[in-house]
């Protein structure tokens, strides 16, 4: 994270703290925890899966859970689907399922998107608005694609953002005649300089949101 952003995050953190802005942070039902796409898919492409730019983001994922379910947080578990494609995220082929070291609670909301962001091809935003949720927490994979194209849909649509980058992933754009080539480190450090800078998500390590929660 920049120096720059990781400024603008501490700012935010004193102020609750102190009492200051989000005080909607303090009631745990205006929450809602995004895992977007932390599902069996990935780990199918192994290659691809042992050269992830975030080895620790299982662990972080699982932190933010724990947490949020400790406040009452909602937690929405949302898989990505290719119906028909005979890839790895047709589900008839079985692992368009959350990776299952997470182990998803019965109670929890779960959302099967078709879509790049979680709320075009679902209902995730009504069932947001029905339960009062104000602000949203993403994390999951991948960085730059699902995670951030929600951050964005997220704030357009009123909700405030947090984007918690040490619990997402992503994996290197190769070289083509097309496109040059992107390391996944890269990719995860433009997510977070976009999204912060131009107003659409507060970026936050897991850490800072847990610290947050606990302070509200």
């Amino acid at each position: 994270m920049s120096e720059y952003l990781r400024l603008m995050s501490l700012e935010h953190l004193t102020r609750v703290a102190t009492g200051g802005e989000d005080r909607c942070m303090s009631h745990p039902k205006h929450t809602a925890l995004l895992v977007i796409d932390a599902q069996e898919s990935f780990r199918q492409r192994a290659d691809d899966w042992a050269r992830t730019a975030n080895p620790g983001v299982l662990t972080n994922i699982a932190r933010l859970v724990d947490h949020a379910r400790s406040r009452g947080d909602v937690v929405v578990w949302i898989t990505h689907s290719e119906p028909g494609t005979g890839g790895v995220f047709d589900p008839a082929l079985g692992f368009v399922e959350v990776i299952s070291e997470l182990r998803p609670a019965a109670d929890e909301l779960r959302v099967t998107k078709t879509s790049i962001n979680s709320f075009t091809s679902t209902d995730l935003e009504r069932q947001l608005r029905s339960l009062e949720v104000q602000r949203v927490v993403v994390c999951g994979i991948r960085t730059e694609q699902c995670c951030e194209t929600t951050a964005r849909v997220a704030s357009d649509l009123g909700f405030d953002v947090d984007f918690v980058t040490d619990a997402t992933t992503t994996s290197a754009i190769s070289a083509t005649e097309s496109y040059a080539e992107v390391s996944g480190e890269d990719l995860m450090r433009r997510s977070e300089s976009i999204l912060g800078a131009r107003g659409f998500a507060r970026i936050i390590t897991t850490s800072e949101r847990v610290h947050i929660s606990t302070a509200a």
